[in-house]
């Protein structure tokens, strides 16, 4: 599983993310030599293998797409399925929607996306059962890494921080996007108002535009939006690249993880992007989530099985090159899902490798 390396010491954790014990790691760890050995097409499992699996992945240039891509791969190249594919999609609650129709076998989001109601929007008021909805029931395989939120601005602009971004215009992520949830969140906390963009947002108001990650760049670039916000792996390779046409700066969030706890729960985390992430970027906390990879919670429990398999026998295949040394294999917390119920095929596996 790909987390996060660095993050606050001390943060509160949700149930399902307490510590395990020294003797449950020793255990985890002789379960994962005993998984080493299975024969790398994982025929250890039973059950006929699937003509085609599909992974919900998110924008070109994110992490989302790079990670499912190579799942996709992963899948096929050991025998999961006979095919398998990865989508590019608009983000987090594209994804859980394509999952809940059937029209995606996997997908990755944001712990904070499966707990909100089948239609997008903040409905802080509205309680929910993680992993619930009205078309088809959700499940975890597995906690994939950290995602870290980016508020990015240009270098120079004079803003370095949160409130200074009051009367201006900032982009909030796409449509079906995770990001476009986060976003009015994180605004929120900061005391900040939202208005449609079409002209200079109040005093203590943003304005807003739907735009996704390369859009969001291009007219951060050009002046189009004051800041952009991007919740992603950790380096974000189209980030990396517009560094070429206009210096980034990235802004601390972290101060808002109190008021955002207080209003969602502690399904949010502080969170470290060192230094040199980005080219002349100096390191900043800011605020996590859980990534989650999920299925339906009817997918066949031989698929499921493999794939758990595969998430820990051949995790390294998983991290794309950019964020190798930033993303790291942590096999204790792979059950930690925020909440979010493992498939029962997938907790039958990870008790069989945890003792």
């Amino acid at each position: 599983m790909v987390v996060a390396r660095v993050r606050e010491s001390g943060a509160s954790v949700t149930p399902g993310q307490a510590a395990l014990s020294r003797r449950a790691l020793l255990r985890a760890g002789a379960g994962l030599a005993a998984v080493a050995l299975l024969p790398s097409g994982l025929a250890a499992c039973s059950g006929s293998r699937p003509e085609l699996l599909t992974v919900a992945g998110g924008e070109t240039g994110g992490f989302y797409l790079e990670f499912s891509t190579l799942l996709a791969a992963a899948l096929e190249r050991h025998g999961v399925a006979q095919r398998a594919v990865a989508v590019p999609t608009g983000g987090s609650l594209d994804n859980l929607a394509q999952l809940r129709e059937g029209k995606a076998t996997f997908a990755v989001s944001l712990a904070d996306a499966v707990a909100e109601p089948d239609n997008p929007g903040d409905r802080a008021g509205q309680s929910q059962a993680p992993g619930t909805s009205g078309q088809a029931e959700l499940a975890a395989l597995g906690k994939v890494y950290e995602n870290y939120v980016h508020c990015i601005v240009r270098r120079g602009s004079g803003i370095t921080g949160l409130t200074q971004l009051s009367g201006r215009t900032v982009a909030i992520g796409q449509p079906g996007s995770g990001t476009s949830l986060t976003t009015p969140r994180l605004l929120a906390a900061a005391g900040l108002g939202t208005s449609a963009a079409g002209g200079p947002a109040a005093p203590g108001s943003v304005a807003v535009v739907s735009l996704g990650l390369n859009d969001g760049l291009a007219a951060l670039k050009t002046g189009g939006v004051d800041a952009l916000f991007w919740s992603g792996g950790v380096p974000t390779a189209a980030i990396t690249a517009a560094q070429q046409d206009v210096a980034l700066a990235l802004l601390d969030l972290s101060s808002l993880l109190p008021e955002l706890r207080s209003r969602y729960g502690s399904q949010y985390d502080r969170v470290f992007i060192p230094a040199g992430s980005y080219p002349g970027v100096p390191a900043v906390w800011t605020v996590g989530a859980a990534n989650l990879l999920l299925c339906r919670a009817d997918l066949d429990a031989g698929t499921v099985e493999r794939t758990v398999q595969l998430l820990v026998n051949h995790a390294g295949d998983l991290i794309p090159q950019s964020s190798l040394g930033v993303q790291f294999l942590s096999p204790e917390t792979l059950i930690n899902t925020a909440g979010v119920p493992l498939h029962p095929a997938a907790a039958d596996a990870y008790r069989a490798l945890h003792g």
